[in-house]
């Protein structure tokens, strides 16, 4: 316990202190100790009050409570830490845990008084494969794998205890091992870019409101199905017992154009993904002569509201998205009407249902109202701050043509979630704290409408490490 606690103050003192010439503050520690230096240090960061403010007792053993006071100070210096001083706090903080819950609010009073802005990330490596679905060097060659990552970084500002700001930016999803010959300099302008600006505050105790950009808008907060990314907004929430009522204005940010259809080597179209102007959506001909606009949310501005309700092991929600802009009636988009139900069945198992309804502006033969659902079961819970921790799933998706419109949350490729019917499995394990490793398979997949489209999906995998900070 001893070397733990003191191992801890070593961290602490190189990570919060601020002044090597602050007045001594304990009376029983001498100028000429081997300890003054740190001591003071150390008492100047407000991560040692001693006894009544007044004396230091060196030899005497403090408690467990007091070693979780010094480490919830230490963890909101976190941002100052090198990686070794990290993994020392990380460890103290496993070792305290129980102690730290017990604290609740006055660990957050304690990071806001000692230091106001918190750092945080995560970087995603991961490989995905699926015959004839990738392209790249320009469109010129398909590959069926690709490797991916991203990393991500946020300032979290603690203006005071009831508002926040987050500033954040992201380098997006890179691809690499692609066989393009364009140097790394090139290809990388201007791909980092400000995922996150917003401010959030607690009005009341029961009223939020949020305002600016934040990272991930998941339409109707069930499986995400739709969309979830770059969101800008002015938002309101207002928590009434059981219910939590939500409403705002917005415009969406990021997402590629899905029409669903491909060019495969027999020159069917099946799935096309394409990068354009969103203002002048791209005409697409498949081989029996349907002709269908690729649709996008990117650029299309929305009201929207939600009334969700968490009652013991059940919860459920219904929301509303109204799209009235320019950009939207291009894009021949109306409304969607929703609706999702979770169910917690025992301690381990759980079960989530999200529907969609796609209203357009105008239907037509090939571009009608459409229907999307689906729904995950699940057993276990994956935590980054759990080691050996995991969980399995399997899920089912069903999707009208021309249902899909913007960047999905789904881990799947747009060509498994418009016109298709099919399974999922996948598994999410905890390597280590803060590393989880995940793998998904597709499998059964087929068109919906063979009418859209002449050959069914090919499966996809994917594997991928996540690792936050």
């Amino acid at each position: 316990m001893k070397k733990k606690i003191l191992a801890s103050l070593v961290a602490t003192m190189a990570v919060g202190a601020t002044c090597a010439f602050a007045a001594n503050p304990f009376v029983d520690v001498p100028t000429d100790s081997w300890a003054y230096k740190s001591v003071v240090e150390l008492a100047d960061a407000g991560v040692i009050q001693g006894v009544d403010g007044t004396y230091f007792q060196g030899n005497r053993n403090i408690t467990r409570y007091e070693a979780a006071e010094m480490t919830a100070k230490a963890m909101a210096h976190m941002d100052k830490a090198s990686v070794e001083q990290r993994a020392m706090i990380n460890k103290l903080a496993d070792e305290y845990a129980d102690e730290l819950n017990s604290l609740g609010v006055r660990v957050s009073n304690l990071e806001q008084k000692v230091g106001n802005v918190k750092m945080t990330g995560d970087f995603r490596i991961r490989y995905k494969h699926q015959s004839d679905a990738f392209t790249r060097n320009g469109g010129n060659n398909v590959s069926s794998d690709q490797f991916q990552y991203r990393m991500r970084l946020r300032a979290n500002a603690y203006i005071n205890d009831k508002t926040k700001a987050v500033l954040g930016v992201s380098t997006n999803n890179k691809t690499f091992f692609d066989g393009d010959n364009t140097t790394a300099a090139d290809k990388d302008t201007n791909s980092i870019f400000v995922d996150d600006a917003y401010v959030t505050s607690d009005l009341t105790k029961n009223f939020n409101v949020k305002a600016g950009r934040w990272d991930f808008y998941n339409l109707g907060n069930g499986l995400g199905l739709q969309y979830g990314d770059v969101f800008e907004a002015m938002q309101g929430q207002y928590k009434l017992g059981n219910f939590t009522l939500t409403g705002g204005f917005g415009e969406f940010k990021e997402g590629a154009g899905y029409t669903g259809y491909y060019k495969d080597g027999d020159g069917n179209i099946v799935y096309n993904n394409n990068t354009f102007n969103h203002t002048t959506p791209i005409t697409t001909t498949t081989p029996n002569g349907v002709t269908t606009n690729t649709h996008s949310l990117v650029g299309v501005q929305t009201g929207y509201g939600e009334i969700e309700g968490a009652f013991n092991k059940v919860g459920f929600g219904v929301y509303y998205n109204a799209f009235n802009d320019s950009v939207a009636k291009t894009q021949n988009l109306s409304k969607i009407i929703g609706g999702y139900a979770k169910f917690q069945l025992g301690n381990q198992w759980n079960l989530i249902g999200d529907y969609q309804k796609v209203k357009k502006q105008t239907t037509s033969a090939t571009d009608d109202d459409a229907n999307l659902w689906g729904a995950k079961l699940s057993y276990g819970a994956a935590a980054f701050n759990k080691t050996g921790s995991w969980d399995a799933w399997l899920e089912y998706i069903n999707a009208d043509p021309n249902a899909l419109y913007g960047s999905t949350n789904s881990w799947r490729q747009a060509n498994l979630l418009d016109n298709v019917k099919s399974w999922g499995v996948g598994v999410d394990y905890t390597i280590g704290k803060n590393v989880m490793f995940s793998v998904m398979q597709s499998f059964a997949s087929s068109l919906k409408d063979s009418s859209y489209g002449t050959k069914d999906p090919n499966e996809e995998t994917r594997a991928q490490f996540v690792f936050v900070f």
